[in-house]
């Protein structure tokens, strides 16, 4: 699985033009702090329940606070049949502090 820091993510985003999915597994709470503009929220407790509410065949990008719980569940993913699945590693916290500063930290 690919992972990639906030600041790699950010130009690799501006520079694809293929749809993609942001994938944000944390809990409803962290997501009602702040939250990636059009990302789809799954908490990773659903994920399993709610493959089919995702497309196998777009890569997928998966965000968590700090890149732990994106980790495990891109593995998921990536066992489940996911073609191309990234982890932005150091998370929401990490794209805040490098990319984002407006975006609120916790």
């Amino acid at each position: 699985m690919r992972q990639l820091e906030a600041p790699e993510l950010r130009a690799w985003l501006t520079q694809n033009r293929e749809p993609v999915t942001l994938l944000d597994v944390r809990e409803p709470w962290e997501v009602s702090l702040c939250r990636m503009d059009g990302s789809v929220h799954i908490p990773m407790g659903q994920l399993p329940a709610r493959l089919a509410e995702l497309d196998r065949a777009r890569t997928t990008i998966v965000i968590c606070h700090h890149g732990m719980r994106s980790l495990q569940a891109g593995a998921f993913l990536e066992r489940q049949g996911f073609a191309d699945v990234v982890n932005l590693r150091g998370g929401i916290d990490g794209w805040a502090r490098s990319v984002d500063p407006d975006m609120a930290v916790y």
